[in-house]
């Protein structure tokens, strides 16, 4: 078997950095123009689990999370953790191969949370962020031992408030925006001043101020974010020099912060055209900036922490959808509907994201009509893939949409009341279940039927 035509890497994958490569690291074509992954043929799946389905290859995670360890070991002379955002793609099977790898774990919910517990991701290795925590995630956070990041005045009040009522303290990152913009969509932008994360820099030392004052708040550290699908290394590079500046301050008001979290952000290859930096370039890009402004400011080297998450699922997961109805407009374009779209995928309609695309049955026809895939729902804007070259598609054929394993499965909803899919890890030939596919029934089991509105009742009001 052979590498997929859609492979960017044609005959031999960057197995160094998964996010620069299109398909998964094991992605196979046999002689019959099949598509396999992880030793699975993608068909298969698609006939015993159903479509649309989540396909997540654990090799490719495996070898993103040990590109981040390995690089980090070779380019940073001081201690790090790697932190898998665990937005990207939160499962008990996905928290469970972190852990499984030694990564720890960045969450942004009690629900996050709880799932990387019951994954096996210790707690001293996890951080909870948010710029709207709850008591409930600020208690849970607290009596676990997760660090907490400080995003704003009220949780600081709120904190106080809960650690003098439990006698307990609480480690602390202090999150402020850096200031600085990179090129990304404005949704996922972070690190400008005009964003709802963090303090704003001149607030930090009236913050700093007050946690000198509070024996109940240990300043662990400084974390700062960007954004997201970050291709530029500049900016990264900007944000060490800022933060260590931050944390010099926060050593004159009286605190030892250990920790510089430096939030994630490396960008993956969607299409042909995108060009990420690898794994290891942008690791080696952070360390030496962060190196070279403690050696100019005259500071210790702090324990380095970073969250990526899209680059180490989005290449491992693919999308498989069946193909059903047909439109041709006269002189226009042509829709190819797939039982699936914006519940399962919702990025191309909020970020107009887009994708690459294959006939994972016919894998090496040539790509010789122009079509726009679209969804079920009930929106204009439901649609997948805009003007894609694809071999001539009929109804009941497989599509498998590629790159998918990050903020598909996160973001799914059940928009017109339509299940989420299944997902699957697959490797060495085995696929095993990691999320049931959810039924019709699922969807009323949360519904209450008011007593008067039941038939029997609704007799007299007609």
């Amino acid at each position: 078997m052979s590498l997929p035509s859609f492979c960017p890497y044609e005959e031999a994958a960057d197995r160094q950095s998964p996010n620069r490569n299109l398909a998964p690291l094991t992605a196979a074509v046999d002689l019959a123009q099949q598509l396999w992954v992880g030793g699975c043929r993608l068909a298969d799946l698609a006939a015993h689990y159903g479509t649309p389905l989540y396909v997540l290859d654990e090799a490719t995670l495996r070898s993103s999370c040990q590109a981040y360890g390995k690089a980090m070991a070779r380019h940073y002379p001081g201690e790090a953790l790697v932190l898998y955002a665990s937005k990207a793609h939160s499962s008990l099977a996905m928290a469970a191969l972190m852990a499984s790898e030694g990564l720890g774990l960045d969450v942004v919910s009690a629900g996050e949370l709880l799932t990387g517990l019951a994954g096996g991701v210790d707690p001293q290795k996890m951080i909870l962020h948010g710029n709207n925590k709850s008591v409930v995630e600020l208690e849970l956070a607290i009596d676990h031992g997760v660090t907490l990041v400080l995003d704003n005045w009220l949780e600081l009040d709120l904190l106080e408030q809960l650690c003098h009522q439990r006698q307990q303290r609480v480690r602390l990152l202090i999150r402020f925006t850096p200031g600085i913009e990179c090129h990304t969509h404005e949704y996922i932008r972070t690190g400008h001043l005009d964003s709802k994360f963090g303090f704003d820099p001149g607030e930090l030392d009236m913050v700093l101020q007050r946690l000198a004052r509070a024996p109940w708040a240990e300043v662990a550290g400084l974390h700062a974010h960007i954004g997201s699908q970050i291709f530029e290394l500049q900016p990264h590079r900007d944000l060490a020099a800022v933060m260590v500046q931050a944390m010099g301050r926060a050593r004159q008001l009286g605190h030892h912060p250990k920790d510089l979290n430096v939030g994630g952000g490396l960008g993956v290859r969607y299409v042909a055209r995108d060009d990420p930096p690898a794994i290891s370039t942008w690791v080696q890009a952070v360390c030496e900036a962060l190196v070279a402004a403690c050696e100019q400011q005259h500071q210790p080297l702090p324990r380095l922490l970073c969250e990526p998450g899209r680059s180490i699922v989005a290449p491992a997961g693919l999308t498989l959808y069946q193909v059903g109805s047909r439109k041709e407009i006269p002189g226009g374009r042509t829709y190819i509907a797939v039982d699936g779209g914006m519940s399962d995928n919702p990025r191309p309609i909020t970020y107009q994201a887009p994708y690459t695309a294959c006939l994972p049955q016919r894998c090496r026809e040539a790509g010789t009509h122009t079509v726009t895939v679209a969804g079920k729902h009930c929106e204009s804007g439901d649609v997948l893939l805009q003007n894609i070259a694809l071999p001539p598609i009929r109804s009941g054929d497989l599509l498998a949409v590629l790159s998918t394993g990050a903020y598909n499965a996160s973001m799914a909803s059940n928009y017109n009341r339509i299940p989420r899919p299944a997902a699957v890890l697959v490797q060495d030939g085995q696929a095993v279940l990691v999320q049931r596919r959810e039924t019709n029934q699922d969807l009323l089991r949360w519904d209450v039927l008011p007593e008067h509105l039941r038939q029997s009742d609704l007799a007299g009001i007609r």
